[in-house]
C-alpha cells in the first residue's frame, strides 16, 4: 500500500502557555543543577515536535504514529512564565523515508527558536514492543 503524500509547504502549529513545570529551573533540583526560570529548550523542542506530528496526521494509517528521529535547533531568546509560545512546522520534503521539517517557535515578543526536524512513520505496537525489549535488556 502506498503512503499518502504530504504536500510540500504543509504546516501545523502547537501552542502552550509557559507554566512552572515548563521552566528550565523545574527540570532538575536547583541545589544540584541551577537553571534559569525561563522556558526550557527541551520543552521548546517538544512543542516543535508536536507541531510537526500534527502536520503529518493525514498520512497515518490505523495503528501508526510518528516518531522524531533528528532535531537541530537553536534556542535564541528566553521566554518567561505565563507567556504563550507557538511552534510552527513546515514540511520541506522527504529525506529517504523521513519527513523533513523547518521548525520555529515564537512568543509574544518574536522568534525564540528555529531549526530542522525529521520524523518517521512507525507502527505503534512495534515501537512499544521494541522499547519493552530494551527495558528487559
Amino acid at each position: 500500500m502506498e503512503r499518502r503524500n504530504l504536500s510540500p509547504g504543509a504546516t501545523a502549529t502547537a501552542s502552550r502557555v509557559v507554566e512552572e513545570s515548563d521552566l528550565a529551573s523545574a527540570l532538575f533540583p536547583p541545589e544540584r543543577d541551577p537553571f534559569p526560570r525561563v522556558f526550557a529548550t527541551a520543552r521548546m523542542v517538544a512543542l516543535m515536535e508536536t507541531a510537526a506530528a500534527r502536520a503529518m496526521k493525514d498520512v497515518l494509517e490505523d495503528g501508526e504514529v510518528t516518531a522524531g528521529v533528528a532535531v537541530d535547533v537553536t534556542h535564541t531568546a528566553a521566554t518567561p512564565p505565563g507567556a504563550t509560545v507557538t511552534a510552527t512546522a513546515r514540511f520541506l520534503g522527504m529525506d529517504g523515508k523521513f519527513y523533513r521539517f523547518e521548525i520555529s517557535a515564537r512568543d509574544d515578543a518574536g522568534e525564540v527558536g528555529r531549526g530542522t526536524h525529521k520524523r518517521a512513520v512507525v507502527d505503534h505496537r512495534r515501537l512499544l514492543e521494541g522499547a519493552e525489549r530494551r527495558r528487559r535488556g
